[in-house]
């Protein structure tokens, strides 16, 4: 374990001379890919140099109890061992945890789409929660939202909002938000202060560059058409509104949020390279989710994630059994708990695998 942070400890000092290299600095791709490693590895520095402390503590503490007789002198000893034992054990399981190979898709952006589901004018209001429970959060964490489509209602609802989050490990950490999420309250449309549950659906994508998913022109049906608001009624004179169709898939994509039809077609082809390459990603990796259907994050958005129970204030996480009663707090963007909680999870269960493929082999 200590050899792996001497070598870590090697890796950071060229690390430290690559992010003065001009030429990295120039490469902001590149850039953020280094200084996001170097964070990685400076905390696994860390954990490792407090795992180093504690672990020579004990064996000091061992070595007092082996060779003296004094009762007072022998206390103090066997009570630092006791310490330091839970100390290093405690952080070395936190180190396997840093040490687990880690989602290489992590450090992208993501495009976050959300969908009212069963619950009419209730479900889009909640809908249109979710989206500034997300805003509120990016907002937090000092990320960029771009708005890629929206559709609105009447009071205030969303029927969709799909949206582009951009900043650092932004795919790491809402990969977790997909799935149903589920409100229960007195509707403002409910004049019998009767409780209703409603639902809505959260996809997280993804962002595909080109070189990500090559789309060729001729797969590609584009058409355009006037923009139209809550109700049907027209907001534009032209036609500036797209709606492309993938014809190999059958995937369609519509934006009709920006006045110029250029605008409007290129937000449309980042969410339709995004839904490309997510459908490829689950694919490829159908076989791995039928193992670990158990696991965090497997991408079955057809479960219910997460309830939000107005009455009690309570918010809950069906797939770890976490339960919080602030629920105020958490839809003004506090997601942090939740999330670590989650990510936490989701390292384990990947510890877990990695120690038991050996095992696969033999």
């Amino acid at each position: 374990m200590l050899n792996i942070i001497e070598e870590y400890e090697k890796r950071l000092a060229e690390l430290n001379d690559a992010l003065m290299d001009p030429a990295v600095l120039s490469d902001q791709a590149r850039l953020k890919s280094l200084s996001i490693e170097r964070r990685e590895i400076e905390e696994i520095i860390e954990t490792g140099r407090k795992y180093r402390k504690f672990a020579e503590a004990a064996a000091a503490a061992r070595d007092i109890i082996q060779s003296t007789r004094d009762p007072e002198l022998l206390e103090m000893a066997r009570e630092e061992l006791r310490t330091a034992t839970e100390e290093s054990i405690r952080l070395e399981t936190e180190l396997n945890l840093l040490l687990t190979p880690r989602d290489p898709h992590d450090a992208k952006n993501a495009i976050v789409e959300i969908r009212a589901g069963t619950g009419g004018e209730e479900a889009a209001i909640f809908a249109a929660d979710l989206y500034r429970m997300y805003t509120k959060y990016a907002e937090k964490k000092h990320w960029k939202i771009e708005i890629l489509s929206t559709n609105p209602t009447g009071i205030g609802g969303l029927k969709e909002a799909v949206f582009l989050v951009n900043g650092e490990s932004v795919y790491g950490s809402l990969k977790y938000e997909s799935g149903v999420h589920r409100v229960q309250r007195v509707p403002v449309t409910e004049s019998s202060g009767r409780i209703h549950t409603s639902a809505a659906s959260v996809a997280v994508l993804l962002e595909a560059e080109e070189v990500d998913m090559e789309i060729s022109e001729n797969d590609l049906k584009v058409d355009v058409y006037r923009s139209s608001g809550p109700g049907g009624q027209s907001v534009n004179t032209t036609d500036s509104a797209v709606r492309i169709t993938h014809l190999p898939t059958g995937t369609v994509v519509t934006c009709q949020d920006e006045k110029s039809q250029h605008k409007n077609k290129t937000k449309a082809m980042k969410v339709l390279r995004a839904r490309l390459l997510d459908k490829a990603h689950e694919e490829q990796n159908r076989e791995i989710a039928r193992e670990r259907k158990a696991m965090v994050g497997s991408g079955d958005r057809s479960a219910k994630i997460r309830t939000y129970n107005f009455p009690q204030s309570r918010v809950t996480d069906h797939r770890i059994g976490l339960t919080l009663h602030r629920l105020d707090e958490i839809l003004e963007g506090d997601l942090d708990e939740i999330i670590e909680t989650l990510k936490k999870h989701d390292q384990e269960i990947r510890l877990k695998a990695a120690q038991a493929s050996p095992k696969k082999r033999d």
